[in-house]
């Protein structure tokens, strides 16, 4: 795992391996096994220890970030995220965001039998009085976070490096639909396949597959099981599963 994936660490690996394969060993120990790079080069991923305690199921957050592409054109990526889960509720990618097409979009995300109270977005102005007040109408509250303050919207903000890190950071959209077929696919990969330290670890929105629990033994996997590896954005990740033996 950690040769296919070199962006990995080893509390994603241990993560990764108690979630699909049932085998339960500690970040330590995967990280005693873990190739060992260059001494003195940063490995390039970030820790993370905020979690949100007050009103998290009813939450969203949503913010944009800005892609260039090939031919140097701009383009911008929506993300909504939803506070208890982590999951990514919608994404969408345009070459000229407005407060209309945004609305749109939020109204996309957002079920018309919703339970959530809040909305966070930050201060620019595609975030229009009249966006606001459609928001509120919905049956939200919008808070908007203060200038220069990323900690306010701190789920989002992090969801959205955690797209640059493991997918835009390794690609050069040629065509706005071209990114918006990237994000599409990196979007079902983290709310189905990609482990989530915050969730315990878990998965926003886990295939029935998994194993409930860890193996009898924890450190193996059955005799008659054998692991297969699914790989994600042309292999830049793998999702693994185990798959029973031929007879």
């Amino acid at each position: 795992m950690a040769g296919d994936n070199p962006s990995w660490g080893e509390e994603r690996i241990a993560n990764e391996l108690l979630l699909k394969l049932g085998i339960q060993i500690s970040p330590r120990t995967v990280r005693k096994y873990i190739p060992k790079g260059p001494r003195g080069q940063h490995r390039g991923d970030q820790r993370w220890s905020t979690f949100v305690r007050n009103h998290a199921a009813a939450i969203l957050a949503c913010d944009f970030c800005v892609v260039v592409t090939a031919t140097f054109r701009l383009l911008y990526v929506l993300v909504v995220i939803e506070h208890q889960t982590r999951r990514i509720m919608h994404c969408n990618v345009t070459t000229h965001p407005t407060a209309a097409w945004t609305l749109q979009q939020l109204r996309e995300a957002i079920p018309s039998d919703h339970r959530y109270r809040f909305l966070i977005h930050d201060g620019d102005g595609i975030f229009s009085p009249q966006l606001d007040r459609s928001i509120t109408h919905m049956g939200l509250r919008v808070l908007k976070t203060p200038p220069r303050s990323p900690k306010a919207n701190s789920l989002c903000e992090r969801v959205i490096g955690t797209l640059r890190r493991e997918c835009l950071d390794f690609l050069i959209p040629l065509t706005e639909n071209h990114l918006r077929v990237v994000t599409k696919s990196w979007v079902e990969h983290y709310n189905r396949g990609r482990p989530h330290s915050s969730l315990g670890p878990g998965i926003p929105d886990p295939p029935v597959e998994l194993p409930v629990t860890p193996h009898e033994h924890r450190h193996r996997i059955p005799s008659y099981c054998k692991v297969v590896a699914h790989p994600v954005l042309g292999g830049l990740h793998h999702e693994y599963s185990l798959l029973a033996k031929a007879a």
